[in-house]
């Protein structure tokens, strides 16, 4: 058997309820990766009218309480901040804009990714340089490769617009630029991909 299935069996089986597999445990650390592209596909050669966003993320859980999520993205657009989400799903059938909502498990109001009050899936904002570029690093308390709120199987969205992180206009929800607790206002999806166990 592979490592690739092992690691897939044990996160099965640490994943359900049933005592008889409740001893199994996944050893840290655990990693995951996410190749973001236009549509949820690595762009190769440029479409969706000339978005090229693309890149890796990773994401290594060292602890119960503690992941490591880390980026390397080019081609992202504006310089500036860029909204960063972990989303419901991993179905691009229509794009990037079928992965869903913000993966929100807890029925939380959207913030920032070190705010008492956000979704599982905040991570805020990457910051984009002069070039379209951005990478960097941050640890996350919320975010889980394992167990019941895994986020392996869901997606991680680069989105085209600074995320709000909540504190935003929320006048008419559903509306981009006026629904700041569900979405930080943070624009059109600009490339996904799916998190799936290293």
């Amino acid at each position: 058997m592979s490592s690739r299935t092992e690691k897939i069996c044990q996160h099965i089986c640490a994943s359900t309820s049933d005592s008889s597999f409740s001893a199994t445990k996944m050893a840290y650390p655990i990693t995951a990766t996410c190749i973001v592209g236009v549509n949820g596909k690595p762009c190769g050669g440029g479409s969706d009218a000339g978005n090229q966003c693309g890149g890796e993320v990773k994401f290594e859980q060292t602890s119960a309480d503690l992941c490591t999520i880390t980026w390397d993205l080019k081609n992202c657009g504006a310089p500036g901040p860029h909204g960063f989400h972990i989303h419901e799903k991993a179905d691009f059938s229509n794009g990037c804009m079928s992965a869903g909502p913000h993966y929100n498990p807890f029925e939380k109001k959207h913030g920032g990714a070190e705010d008492e009050e956000r979704h599982v899936g905040d991570m805020g904002n990457i910051t984009v340089d002069a070039e379209g570029n951005s990478k960097g690093s941050f640890v996350n308390t919320l975010i889980k490769l394992e167990g019941e709120y895994t986020v392996v199987g869901r997606s991680v969205m680069v989105h085209a617009d600074p995320d709000d992180c909540g504190k935003g206009d929320h006048s008419e929800p559903g509306v981009n630029g006026k629904t700041s607790h569900t979405t930080g206002n943070a624009g059109a999806r600009i490339a996904c991909g799916e998190i799936m166990l290293a």
